[in-house]
Order: structure tokens, then C-alpha cells, then sequence
């Protein structure tokens, strides 16, 4: 049978495919996302369908398929190892994601010049090979075992790929690629989804690990159809401000691990430097007896730490008072300063506040409203707020306390580092023995922690 062309629509959001025009994406929803493609029909299916029943296997009975361990292989970078749950198992495809300038090319890079063991092909597609040896050079290590290949033709690297027969395959960027059989430019959807399905199929035929960078769009998802998310075994996207020092990387997805697993990075002149606790990083640094501060216990997937909450309450210069979060969900903080107001009797409504969150963190976990309070408060009685306490709590609409999830990890993270008081809710149960020599002060609403915190 001839092959035929045909033209479909595909939503460039989601990468649903649709036989006509639509205004709206039925899959995500979306308005306007529909774009026109020429795709080949006909003999390449029958073709696909007749080398799955060559090369495929019989069912077999769960019970007689072996359980045995994938092997992993090390990168040399005690976080990215913990965080693909004990290293990168053989024949996965590893999508890195992030912002521009975040340090995606900087980290795959780093990884092989830290790991001379492994024999890694670096496929550039953005950069030629001597602006990636400058950044070679910048970063340090050993690149005896690192070789460089500028190109963009898919076939051409999986050829040489396939002949060189590396222990990992490096690709800078995903939507750089194109495919010869693919009669579109690069970074389309037909394009990404072609060439990441060459690049599964390579990784799974061979055995050899491929870590894929990816970009993301302005709203901080994977560019590209959504289906790039869910054809490869891992995501791993790169957190924080550019502008700022530190990173964070977090499992999106992780088909051979956790995605409780978070790993900081500080970005210096010589790459991104592991961060083994970043609880001692993003403590105060300042003299005592500073008002508008206050630390919170946080939890970010299993990982607890704790970082400094800062707070400027000011009379509004203007007739209409500023809300400004940095870090933090601007609304939460106009809900936090609507409780106090309304429960606790604290006249905010024509004052400016000023919200911070130490180390460019962005956070999202409801503990950090106790700290977050606490903060506004310290500020507007200029009372300051010893350095050796912290705080875990979210707060309700009727200005109660609440209990968080998993207060042990958070009360035995502030023990180690040395503090002296926690203020959780009333309503948290906790083992004494997890206490680990810290005082735990229980409160109930907003008053009681008033009274308890403020008091002298």
C-alpha cells in the first residue's frame, strides 16, 4: 500500500491530534492551540505493526516475570543520584526541564566531567563544540571520557551513537532536533514527538541512558505536547530565580523512584555545588534583635528544612495599602492578613506589607502560615523574635491552628540544628521520644500563639 499525506490538526499544548479545525482543544481546554501538519499514512503503520509481532514477546504470567533490581549506574553527584532514587537505570530517558539560564546545560555538562568513568556522548544542538569546551573549561573535571557532537539530525546522532556505543547519551535541547522523516521544522509537535520516540526506542534497544533537556514555557510547564511527559521514564525540572544563587531540582516523575525527593544546588562561578543541607544555608544571617523575621519548619516532599520568613509591615505611603510576596502566594498572604484582621482584632488594612521568603525559595506548604504570621506581627510590634525558635502550622479561615503533615521530620530537622522552641498546633500528635530535646509549645488559634510568642 502507497503512502498517502493528509493533513491534522494537533493542540501544540496538550499534542492531542484532531481530523479538523477546532477553536477550542477538547482534551486541555485550551483556546486557539490547534495548528495544521502533513503527516504520511498508510504503509508506515502496517510496517510498525508487522515489526511489533517480529520482535515482540508472548504473554507470560505475572507471577514467573523476575523481580530483580534494575542496575543503576552513579553520576558522581551524591544529590542527582538520590534524586533518580540510588542513580540512572540502564535504557531510561531522562527529561530536564527548566528556565533559561537556570543551569540545565550547565548540570549535564557537569555530570559526565564529574563521572571520567562513564564513557558519555554530549549532543549539542544550540551551541557549537567550542563554546561547550569553554564551558567545559569553567566548570573544571576530568572530559577525557567526554565527547563532544554538534548536531541536529536525529538519524545522525542515533548512528553515531549506535557506533560509538557510549555509557550515556546526552541531548541539549530536545527542541533543537529534527527528524529527516518528519516534514516539519524542529520544535514542532510532530518533530518533538518523533524524535523523543526515536530516542525511547534507542534507549530501551540498547540499554544506554538518555538524559534529554527540555524547555519550558512562560507558564513554567515542558514545552512541547504534553505527551513528551508521559513517553519518557523521568522528568526532573529546575526550580528558582536565575537572578539568585540557588536552585532547586525536583522529580516531576520518576518511574524507578520517589517524586518526594527535592536536591539544592548553589549556582558559583565554578557550576552548580551540591547542597547536602540546605537548612544551615538559609538561616538567619543577620544580628540579633531584628524585628519582622521568623523561621519556618518546612517539608518539601519528604526533605524537611528550615529557612528565614521575613516581614516589612509599614504605614502606606499612598491611600491604598501594598501587598507584596516574594516567594510566596500573594493571595494566602492577603488571607492570612483577612484572619488576623477579623480574629485577632489587628488593624492591617492601611498598612503596606512586605513578604520574603530567604534564599529565592518559592513555597508552597501550609506550614509556613504560623511563620509567615508571626513574621507580620513581629514587624508591626517592632518585637523581635528570638533566632532559636521556629515555627509549623497552617492556619484557617477562623483563625484555628492546624496540624501538619509529618510534625516528627520538622521538630527533629530543628533539633538538629540546634533550636531551642517549635510552636505547632494543639491538635498535633507527636511522640516525646521525637523531640529529640526540643520544646514543643502547642497553640490553638491565632491568640494563644500571640499571647505565647509575644507576650514579654
Amino acid at each position: 500500500m502507497a503512502t498517502k499525506e493528509k493533513s491534522v490538526w494537533f493542540c501544540t499544548n496538550c499534542g492531542n491530534e484532531y481530523s479538523k479545525w477546532l477553536g477550542q482543544c477538547p482534551a486541555c481546554k485550551e483556546w486557539n492551540t490547534l495548528v495544521e501538519k502533513t503527516v504520511a499514512t498508510g504503509k508506515a503503520p502496517k510496517a510498525a505493526a508487522a515489526a511489533s509481532r517480529s520482535g515482540g514477546h508472548a504473554p507470560q504470567p505475572l507471577r514467573e516475570v523476575g523481580s530483580a533490581q534494575d542496575r543503576r549506574i552513579l553520576l558522581g553527584n551524591a544529590e542527582v543520584d538520590r534524586l533518580l532514587g540510588g542513580g540512572l537505570v540502564e535504557g531510561s530517558l531522562v527529561l530536564l526541564g527548566g528556565e533559561p539560564g537556570i543551569g540545565k546545560s550547565t548540570l549535564s555538562l557537569q555530570l559526565p566531567l564529574g563521572a571520567p568513568g562513564l564513557k558519555t556522548l554530549y549532543v549539542s544542538g544550540e551551541e557549537s563544540a567550542r563554546q561547550v569546551k569553554m564551558r567545559a573549561d569553567r566548570l573544571g573535571g576530568d572530559a577525557s571520557n567526554c565527547f563532544i557532537y554538534s548536531e541536529t539530525c536525529i538519524e545522525r546522532i542515533l548512528a553515531e551513537a549506535q557506533q560509538m556505543n557510549p555509557d550515556l547519551v546526552v541531548v541539549d535541547s530536545v527542541q533543537t532536533m529534527y527528524s529527516e522523516n518528519v516534514d516539519s521544522s524542529a520544535g514542532s509537535v510532530t518533530q518533538v514527538k518523533e524524535v523523543t520516540s526515536l530516542l525511547l526506542h534507542f534507549a530501551k534497544s540498547t540499554g544506554i541512558p538518555v538524559l534529554l533537556i527540555g524547555h519550558i514555557t512562560k507558564d513554567g510547564t515542558i514545552a512541547g505536547p504534553k505527551i513528551l511527559e508521559h513517553i519518557v521514564d523521568v522528568v526532573l525540572q529546575f526550580e528558582g530565580d536565575d537572578k539568585g544563587s540557588y536552585r532547586l531540582l525536583r522529580s516531576i516523575k520518576n518511574r524507578f523512584g520517589s517524586t518526594s525527593e527535592l536536591a539544592v544546588f548553589e549556582m558559583t562561578g565554578a557550576g552548580l555545588r551540591e547542597v547536602t543541607n540546605p537548612s544551615e544555608m538559609l538561616m538567619p544571617m543577620h544580628e540579633e534583635g531584628l524585628s519582622g523575621t521568623a523561621v519556618a519548619a518546612m517539608l518539601d516532599g519528604l526533605r524537611p528544612f528550615l529557612f528565614e520568613v521575613q516581614a516589612l509591615v509599614s504605614t502606606a505611603a499612598y491611600g491604598t495599602a501594598q501587598r507584596s510576596a516574594t516567594g510566596f502566594d500573594v493571595r494566602r498572604l492577603n488571607m492570612l492578613l483577612a484572619v488576623l484582621e477579623k480574629r485577632a482584632g489587628f488593624k492591617l488594612n492601611m498598612k503596606d506589607v512586605f513578604l520574603n521568603m530567604a534564599g529565592g525559595l518559592r513555597v508552597a506548604d501550609p506550614a509556613c502560615d504560623l511563620a509567615v504570621v508571626c513574621a507580620v506581627l513581629s514587624s508591626n510590634f517592632d518585637f523581635p523574635i528570638p533566632s532559636d525558635v521556629c515555627f509549623a502550622g497552617e492556619v484557617g479561615l477562623s483563625g484555628e491552628i492546624r496540624p501538619v503533615s509529618q510534625p516528627s521530620r520538622r521538630v527533629q530537622e530543628a533539633a538538629r540544628l540546634g533550636f531551642r522552641k517549635i510552636y505547632l498546633s494543639k491538635y498535633t500528635s507527636l511522640d516525646k521520644e521525637a523531640t529529640g530535646g526540643i520544646q514543643v509549645v502547642k497553640v490553638a488559634d491565632i491568640p494563644a500563639l500571640v499571647r505565647a510568642v509575644f507576650k514579654g
